[in-house]
């Protein structure tokens, strides 16, 4: 109007301010269809209403909202203002919000939040990775067999989650285990009863005689055709009766023949293995928690003897020939296992292969020579592989082991990069066979390269298990791509703490940094210590990388030497380094 010149500047407007809290949400929330409100806002709102002292009741009667929804939308309300703030801005989604709530620590939501609002990505795989760890949920193989109804009665306490995303976590595992093995006692005991002893565990393997063995996986060409069809047959058995058990245990109302359903699944897997075992007789069962049907049982035969012959006829065993050919390998540094236990040693052997793994996620041309190579060696080199749910035969798997602590600036930017990769993938609608087809050349070199990279698996548990195959392709592949781990990173506390004070001295020594009030720290000071002067140096030992150091005394061929006689000198750093006399005798009795 005032554009239409119908009102001038100082034209009157009556306007009626609300007090009261809940009509002022109800006056915002219920007119979105006008006016969108972002999901921030609401958050932020209800987090206000709450501080206020309205009810949940009150919030969800004057906005229009189930119950339910407000308890949500009032949980996300308690994260860190900059996560509202990176929620509004479009970096982080609800389903990521709901993630990061579920943390426990605030300092950590307010960082990844932060990370996330400066563009660097939600790290989704950290969030769910803590979530897991040490929980045991409603998915456990256990479950099944000791249900729901069996565990609350037995006091067993149960957290669902707020938003129900998540499965439900059982804080009883104890419980759990208890009532799991009173469960699959009941079935073992009419087996024991028929003379067949059974061992329940839901843990580790119990300990049986060594002359017992169980069936391995029969194939074709093992049995005669006649015992194979036998054995097929039984096995389609055993797999309906499975199926079967599955679907009683998964229906409450066929809750009263489960005993029936659990002992023919039993009886079938028996009669499966002697099939398989042409006339042997199972002589003692293991049960175990399945998450497919419940019960997981396997079989066991004595060992067959061997043949007796007569002293005149034995004939010493004739050793297996010899391989046609025995391919070279690349020279490798021989592990430092000096005082190093195999905590430390594990410890090593893991940041090392984080380094290469980003080393070569940068390198596409020396990630793809180590991808066509492995395949090389599993399907041109090798007659077996193992079979997967893909037209291509090929088994791979990321770098995660058991103990093991993803480094952010090494491995985490590798899986940071895939997990946008997969953003991109779900976003586009698209098979992922058509998907990466589409992609550029160049954006197809680098993801091969960060998958074959995140493959790398070089971690040693042990200080007598060296694995020098694999150390012989790590220095191959090290040498290739100039694999240098501080481009990245630098060894920070969790790295040091398994070392002993002596290697974290001997670390300063190897620095240059001969300080005599170092060796007077506690070993935390001198944690710190040595994280700061390896960060100002941009250091790392030794033992992290994977290409062998040069030989004492050897002179390396190469363009950074000395200039041959007649060519021009360069002047680049001319005079930066001297050798006086009193350095070349100091160096004499080293030479």
């Amino acid at each position: 109007m005032l554009d239409q010149g119908r009102i001038a500047d100082d034209h009157p407007i009556d306007m009626f301010v609300e007090t009261d809290p809940a009509r002022q949400a109800a006056a915002v929330l219920l007119t979105n269809t006008a006016v969108p409100v972002h999901i921030a806002d609401v958050i932020a709102a209800i987090g206000r209403m709450l501080k206020s002292r309205l009810g949940v009741t009150a919030i969800a009667r004057a906005m229009g909202y189930a119950e339910i929804d407000i308890k949500r939308l009032a949980a996300l309300s308690g994260l860190p203002p900059v996560a509202l703030e990176a929620l509004k801005a479009g970096r982080l989604n609800l389903r990521q919000a709901k993630l990061l709530v579920r943390l426990n620590d605030p300092d950590e939501q307010a960082e990844l939040a932060q990370m996330t609002l400066d563009g660097h990505g939600f790290q989704d795989w950290r969030v769910t990775e803590k979530l897991d760890a040490g929980a045991v949920n409603a998915n456990d193989p256990r479950c099944l067999l000791a249900d729901a109804d069996r565990y609350n009665a037995a006091g067993g306490r149960t957290e669902t989650d707020l938003f129900g995303e998540r499965a439900p976590v059982l804080l009883d595992p104890s419980i759990l285990t208890d009532v799991w093995s009173r469960r699959a006692r009941e079935i073992a005991n009419v087996f024991e009863d028929e003379g067949l002893p059974v061992h329940v565990t839901a843990g580790e393997d119990p300990e049986l005689p060594e002359d017992l063995e169980t069936i391995g996986y029969v194939y074709g060409g093992m049995l005669p055709s006649a015992a194979m069809a036998v054995y097929r047959e039984a096995r389609e058995r055993f797999q309906a009766a499975g199926d079967e058990a599955a679907a009683i245990l998964t229906n409450p109302e066929r809750a009263a023949d489960a005993d029936d359903a659990l002992i023919a699944l039993v009886r079938s897997r028996i009669a499966m293995d002697q099939a398989g075992w042409s006339g042997r007789v199972a002589t003692t069962l293991i049960f175990r928690p399945s998450r497919q049907h419940g019960l997981d049982v396997q079989c066991f035969t004595p060992v067959e003897p061997d043949p007796q012959t007569d002293e005149d006829e034995r004939e010493e065993p004739t050793p297996p020939p010899a391989p046609a050919y025995r391919p070279p390998e690349a020279e490798a540094p021989e592990p430092d296992t000096d005082g190093v236990n195999h905590v430390l040693h594990a410890v090593r052997t893991d940041v090392a292969t984080r380094g290469l793994i980003r080393s070569l996620a940068d390198d596409p041309g020396v990630a793809l020579t180590a991808l066509i190579a492995r395949l090389f060696g599993q399907v041109a080199i090798r007659t077996f592989g193992v079979r997967a749910e893909s037209a291509l035969a090929l088994s791979a798997s990321a770098f995660n082991p058991v103990g093991g602590r993803v480094i952010d600036a090494l491995d985490g930017e590798v899986r940071q990069r895939l997990d946008d990769r997969r953003a991109a993938w779900e976003a586009s609608g698209l098979t992922v066979i058509a998907w990466v087809h589409g992609l550029p050349h160049g954006e197809k070199m680098s993801l091969l390269a960060e998958l074959t990279a995140l493959a790398l698996d070089l971690r040693e548990e042990r200080t007598t298990l060296i694995r020098r195959a694999a150390r012989a392709e790590a220095a191959e592949l090290a040498e290739l791509c100039d694999a240098r781990i501080t481009l990245h990173w630098t060894p920070d506390a969790d790295f040091l703490k398994p070392h002993s004070k002596p290697l974290l001295l001997g670390m300063l020594e190897e620095m240059g940094e001969d300080d005599a009030r170092a060796a007077g720290l506690k070993k935390t000071e001198l944690i710190d210590w040595v994280a700061e002067r390896a960060a100002e140096r941009s250091w790392a030992p030794s033992v992290l990388s994977w290409t062998t150091p040069p030989v004492d005394g050897a002179v390396e061929d190469d363009d950074a030497g000395a200039p041959d006689e007649g060519d021009a000198p360069d002047d680049d750093g001319v005079g930066a380094f001297i050798v006086t006399d009193a350095g070349h005798a100091a160096l004499q009795p080293a030479a």
